[in-house]
Formats: structure tokens, sequence, C-alpha cells
């Protein structure tokens, strides 16, 4: 065998506020070439749901997109991108493009401050392309308010024990202020499409593994905020659920984008769906690796939450009953990620040469990618020879 029949697709997801999926299947282009300048290779970026889902649907299923004004978490007026997919019939909103955690800096983010409100106007701008199916992409928020925020955008009323309205955008600080809410004024093109929420956890809304207890303290949260939007949390979802006679606060991924797919759930008929799935449905990804000798993977860091819907489990699953070995390339990873190798991944490695900061991790991330690819597939080129009992020398190698 010789490099010019090695097939290796290329299937990260981003690198969170560093790389985004394209820039890092380039990384790992330019490191597989360093070493097999023959090799073919297939780039099919990824995302599952969070940030960079809209561009890479677009980039898997073709369309437009359509910036249109916004508001971020914190409630100023930003432009952002929504889509329309080539077939006319799909657009897509992407809630990190508002609320995103990305946009705040690190002294903004907190979120008995900040609002999903944003997200809602994004949905609005998608519904007035007249879809026949609006996919809402959920993760990366900075949001713990339940996705209420969202829901006042879409129409929805909430009031206080006295009757007022809350007229300003829901943040986590007014959930347990919430005495009752009004659905009669929905955006009635929601009726109109299907609605998918694409979400990139399973987490339920409530509880140790929550919205709030999982995530709202990467979010800005202290050790008390946590306490305080648990609590206001439960007492507006009881209040909502019974209004609206459904039960929302157990679903798996109800926690997605700080409770955003709960709110959805609870007001719209909205479907929830693994983003993995749909992206992977979108590349034809089965079909697509058939006859692939290796898959590389990765994301940003690699941890628990990599084992519920996010794209290195999704890939893997995808790739185990092909028995295609699956690498993942990570900037960072946790000790509990030995569940991936029951899911089909192979081995994952860590980016970082040695001890680093995550802002020195993330500034020479590119080169870091690189390097670690290319130390992978020669590794990785030996130990598949050794297999197959070949020589080393039948594979030329720069």
């Amino acid at each position: 065998m010789d490099a010019s029949q090695l097939k290796i697709i290329l299937a990260p997801d981003s690198f969170k506020g560093s790389l985004s999926a394209r820039e890092v299947c380039s990384a790992f282009t330019a490191g597989i070439l360093s070493a097999f300048p023959q090799a073919e290779l297939m780039a099919l970026p990824m995302a599952d749901g969070g940030e960079g889902t809209l561009d890479v649907l677009l980039l898997a299923a073709g369309g437009r997109k359509i910036r249109v004004p916004a508001a971020d978490a914190l409630g100023r007026p930003i432009a952002a991108d929504i889509a329309v997919l080539a077939d006319g019939k799909t657009a897509v909103v992407e809630t990190a493009q508002s609320a995103g955690l990305t946009l705040l800096t690190p002294e903004e983010r907190d979120p008995m401050r900040t609002s999903s409100y944003g997200s809602g106007v994004l949905m609005r701008a998608a519904l007035a392309e007249k879809p026949q199916r609006l996919i809402v992409c959920l993760g990366g928020s900075a949001t713990s308010e339940g996705g209420l925020g969202l829901a006042q955008a879409l129409g929805v009323r909430f009031y206080k024990k006295d009757g007022a309205e809350i007229e300003h955008p829901i943040t986590g600080a007014d959930l347990s202020c919430i005495a009752s809410c009004d659905a009669s004024r929905m955006d009635p093109r929601l009726a109109a499409c299907e609605l998918l929420i694409a979400h990139d956890v399973q987490n339920p809304l409530l509880g140790p593994q929550g919205a709030v207890m999982t995530f709202a303290a990467q979010k800005g949260a202290t050790a008390e905020g946590q306490i305080e939007l648990e609590k206001g949390m439960a007492h507006a979802f009881s209040i909502i659920e019974r209004q609206m006679s459904r039960g929302v606060h157990e679903l798996p991924g109800s926690g997605a984008a700080g409770g955003m797919a709960a709110a959805l759930c609870a007001f719209t008929s909205a479907r929830l769906v693994p983003g993995i799935d749909l992206i992977l449905d979108a590349w034809n990804f089965t079909n697509i690796i058939q006859g692939a000798d290796l898959i590389l993977t990765g994301e940003g860091r690699l941890d628990g939450q990599t084992l519920s819907g996010k794209v290195i489990a999704g890939v893997s699953r995808a790739a185990l009953p092909q028995g295609i070995p699956v690498i993942a390339i990570a900037g960072a990873h946790t000790d509990d990620c030995q569940a991936l190798y029951e899911m089909g991944l192979t081995a994952f490695f860590s980016i970082c040469p040695g001890p680093a900061d995550l802002q020195e991790a993330m500034r020479h991330a590119g080169d870091w990618v690189r390097t670690r690819t290319e130390q992978v597939l020669r590794l990785w080129a030996a130990a598949w020879l050794c297999k197959t009992r070949k020589n080393l020398h039948d594979m030329p190698l720069a």
C-alpha cells in the first residue's frame, strides 16, 4: 500500500473561541500532508447544535446567509446571521449568534443579568422567510433563564404577583418573580412550520445534572447565584408547566442553552433532535465514510459532556459499524472519557506539548493541532503497517 491509497476523513468540531471546524480541518490537513503528501483527505467539518452549527449546515446542505438585527445577552444591539438552506424550505437559527457566551467579555458574564431575548428576535427574522421547517441550534449560551427571554420575543407574556407584566427581557434574576404566563399571543407563524431543536447535551432542565448546576458556573454564576437560579428556574417552570399542561423539565436535552430547549418545548410543538445527528445526516456521513482507513475528529475540550450529544461521540458511533478507527485530537481532556472507547473511539490525544494556560493554548491552537496530527498519523501508520505485516518503507513519507 502506498500513501496515495490512504483515505482519511476529517470530521472535527470547532475549538470554541479559538478555531472554527473548518480551521481545524485545515490544521489536520497540514499535519497529515507533512507525513503523507499523497493521502486522500475529505474534510467534513462538524458541529453539534452549538456555536458554528449554522455555518456547517450551510457547508453540508448549501444555502445562503441573511444578516439581521438582533441583541446580545445583555440586550445590546448587534447584527447576526440566520440561514435559508438550498432546499428553500428550511431556515436555520443559531442562538449563539445572539446569546452566545463568546460575545461577552469574562467580566460581563453573569446569568443573573443575561437574557435569551435576542435569540427569539432571530427566530422571528427566520419566520419572516416563511420556512416549512425551522431548525433552532442551541448551545454555547451566556444565559440561564430557562429561555423565557426567547419566549417573550415570540409573544409569550409573563406577569408578577401584582398582575404587572414583566416588560423588560427576562433574566435569571427575574425567575423567582414570575406568577403567571400568557401564550395566547404567540407568533402564529410558529404553527405553520416544523420546529426542530438541535441540542448538544442531554441534561434535563433541573437538578444536579440540570442547566444551572452543570453549566451556570462557566457562564459566570457564583455558588450562591447557582442556588438562586435553580430555585427561580424550578419556581418559574412549575407555573409554566401547570398553565401549559406540559411537563418539560425532565426531558433529556431540556437544559440545553440555559433552558431554551425547555421553553421551546413548553410553548411550541418543537421536537428535540441531537444536533450532531442533523449534521451527520446533512453530510450523508454513513455513506461518505465507506472505505475510509481512518477518521480524525476533535474538539476544544474532551470531557464527560462529550458522551452526551457531542461531535466526537456522534462520529465514533457512526463509524463503529464499519470498523473504521477514530482518533480524537482535543485542546484538553479529562480523565472521565474512557466510555468513549465503547462508542467506537480508538484513542484521544491533547494538543498541548506541555503545561500551558488556556490563553496560551488558544493562541497556539492551530500550530499545535498541526504538530500533534503529524505525530499521531506517523504512529497510527506504523501500527497499521505492523498489523497488516507491511513494511514501513512501502508507504512513502515526506
